[in-house]
């Protein structure tokens, strides 16, 4: 199996041999024999251990046996406690949701305080088969039926291609030690249910079973790339083009070029999938909704607006209620890029840019939010308007309302819905002193 695994990341991963690698180690013999395998090739490895407290002393044990698994290979060990049981309890999700999520959330803290490059995990072909019929019995679109991958983000499992069998044989032959795990063996769990009670009657029916899975895996791998495919070519034409203040928050699918294609429903699931939403018949018919209906995820909120289904990042982060900038400052970064700069003469104008008579000014200039109440002078049309007025003329939704910014005066006259309309009060005309204003797309 040496000589295999070898060959396999000389193959697949051979940007492993340069990199700084932490194991996700358990105790168990998936986890040590990928540990003595990288050993034996000489990779720069340390260990990384949870102790999640389910099996009483059993959990305490396996801890010990990783630190002196540690000691005796001479590399470096990090081990840490979770009271998974309350955790769990207090959000309302399975101890096993619960334990993979501190586990990963816990190595993504070493990689970023010890420098890690990735974190390898010991998943091997069973458990790639495993996860295949739970997310067949539970119902799944084609990723889910695309295994485990081998490379996610800074997550590698080298091991995909081989079997339970096999590495079990390479221990035993090695005469490694290794931790069992009780609780593997009752079928309490569903993936327990499935390893002694499912798989053995499939490979009774198929011997050749994990050979076999490994091809149909790759041959759906193969099919979700055509699908992702075809999906970029749909994006670029029902995605609709929006305001540069909203980059990276906000998008905007035209729902009649939505309703053009062959099957909406299956199009819209590959367009959205990504953003947690899992009520998909509530997400489908949005389409035919009232406009102003939204539906939310645990990261983002779809808003039916007009002809437009709009979707936008759930921003937790409380945003300053104003920005200030005093006389002499030239740009500011935050809430947004904005330039100042005194000219001579007035050259390109357009939303982007405008150009205000600088004596008009009252500094500290002030950054805010739209209020109701608000009202300004649309450059090139007579007297006032309110602001609400102005967004529902323009036809703006919810979400480009709630993230339009206002340039103020110090005594909170507007002097620019920024990115869309100048009060024509501050418009320069022939002034003498010319104060040039632009925001730019990016930092």
């Amino acid at each position: 199996m040496l000589q295999k695994f070898k060959e396999h990341i000389n193959k697949n991963f051979p940007f492993l041999k340069e990199q700084k690698i932490l194991i996700a180690i358990s105790g168990g013999v998936d986890s040590v024999v990928l540990t003595h395998l990288l050993k034996q090739l000489n990779f720069n490895i340390s260990l990384g251990h949870c102790n999640f407290n389910l099996r009483e002393k059993e959990s305490d044990l396996d801890e010990e046996f990783v630190k002196n698994l540690s000691k005796k290979l001479n590399i470096d060990c990090f081990t840490t406690s979770f009271q998974t049981t309350k955790i769990s309890e207090k959000n309302k999700e399975s101890t096993q949701i619960t334990a993979r999520n501190l586990r990963y959330e816990w190595f993504q803290k070493l990689i970023e305080t010890h420098n890690f490059d990735v974190v390898l995990t010991a998943h091997h072909s069973d458990d790639n088969l495993e996860t295949f019929l739970i997310n067949l019995t539970r119902g799944t679109g084609l990723e889910g039926f695309t295994g485990i991958p081998e490379i996610n983000g800074n997550i590698v499992r080298p091991l995909l291609v081989f079997s339970r069998e096999e590495i079990i044989d390479f221990a035993t032959k090695n005469k490694l030690d290794w931790r069992e795990d009780k609780s593997n063996a009752s079928t309490k769990y569903t993936r327990n249910k499935i390893r002694h009670k499912v798989i053995p009657v499939l490979k009774e029916i198929n011997p050749s079973l994990l050979e076999t899975f490994s091809k149909t895996i790759e041959n759906l791998k193969e099919s979700r790339h055509i699908i992702d495919d075809k999906i970029a070519d749909i994006k670029s034409e029902i995605l609709q083009p929006f305001d540069y203040t909203q980059k990276d928050s906000v998008m905007k699918y035209n729902i009649s070029k939505i309703q053009e294609l062959s099957n909406p429903k299956a199009y819209l699931y590959q367009l959205l999938k990504e953003y947690n939403f899992t009520e998909w018949k509530d997400v489908f018919h949005l389409i035919v909704a009232q406009t102003g209906k939204q539906l939310f995820s645990k990261t983002h909120v779809l808003l039916k607006d007009r002809d437009f289904l709009i979707l936008s990042k759930i921003n937790n982060k409380k945003t300053k209620p104003s920005y200030f900038i005093d006389k002499n400052i030239s740009k500011i970064t935050a809430p947004l890029y904005l330039t100042l700069k005194k000219v001579a003469e007035i050259s390109e104008e357009n939303k982007n840019t405008i150009y205000v008579n600088e004596e008009a000014l009252e500094f500290p200039l002030i950054i805010r939010k739209w209020q109701n109440g608000d009202y300004f002078y649309p450059k090139g049309m007579l007297g006032k308007k309110k602001l609400s007025k102005y967004f529902k003329d323009e036809k703006m939704s919810l979400f480009e309302k709630e993230q339009a910014w206002l340039l103020c005066n110090n005594n909170n006259d507007i002097i620019w819905v920024i990115g869309k309309r100048q009060d024509g009060r501050f418009y320069v005309k022939n002034m003498p002193k010319i104060m040039k204003i632009s925001i730019l797309n990016s930092l």
